[in-house]
């Protein structure tokens, strides 16, 4: 990386910026490098919509049809060993990241909403 550093700021809501701080806290990051990492890492992921055109196989482990629990850990340990606890973050991460695209899709379609009075998401009337 360049030592020539730009700063790019993002507004997001409260409590995605709490989640980003948590788990940056749980990887033992800053903030800062935790949206850079996770950035570069979706920039990877969105480069496989153009790799699957020619069938090869996406370095990140990243596969929008869904992979096999066996195949995904075999792409995860291809850059080296891991230990468990590393390999549990791995799969459960992705778990993590698919479902709160989930519920920021819902959301945005208006049918799903945090409410904290009721404890958590709710689905909406409409």
């Amino acid at each position: 990386m360049s030592d020539d550093r730009r700063s790019v700021k993002t507004y997001v809501p409260a409590e995605q910026k709490d989640r980003w701080r948590e788990h940056a806290d749980e990887l033992d990051m800053s903030q800062s490098e935790f949206v850079r990492t996770m950035v570069q890492a979706g920039r990877r992921g969105f480069s496989t919509v153009e790799s699957e055109k020619t069938a090869e196989p996406d370095p990140t482990g990243s596969d929008p049809k869904g992979q096999s629990l066996e195949t995904r850990v075999e792409t995860r340990l291809a850059d080296g060993p891991l230990s468990w606890e590393e390999l549990v973050e791995t799969v459960v991460g992705d778990f993590e990241d698919r479902l709160e695209d989930a519920l920021d899709a819902l959301q945005d379609r208006n049918r799903v909403r945090y409410n904290g009075r009721k404890g958590g998401y709710t689905l909406t009337d409409e």
